[in-house]
């Protein structure tokens, strides 16, 4: 997958597609609301089988039913293709 850094205009149309999403300090954030504790660290059990198999692992936190998710490419020092493919499959797993 392309590990090259997104310009603005190609991080604007991909944020277009990403429901909830925001760039920030070179980040991608989102923030998800579950209906409670053991929804959210189901979903992050899932979320972290796919990070693995991308062996690229998202920045998050969980407090009860919320996850506060930050995405980035560490050593590219921003936001990749790699980060836009974990966003919108944590996406889909929120939705399914």
């Amino acid at each position: 997958m392309n590990r090259d850094l997104l310009d603005d205009e190609r991080l604007s149309e991909a944020l277009s597609g990403l429901s909830g999403w925001e760039a920030r300090d070179a980040k991608l954030h989102k923030t998800f609301a579950f209906a409670d504790f053991v929804a959210a660290f189901s979903w992050m059990t899932r979320v972290a089988d796919e990070a693995e198999r991308l062996c690229h692992h998202p920045d998050w936190s969980n407090v009860y039913n919320r996850v506060e998710v930050s995405l980035w490419t560490h050593d590219r020092g921003g936001i990749t293709a790699l980060d836009l493919a974990l966003a919108r499959f944590m996406n889909e797993a929120f939705e399914a």
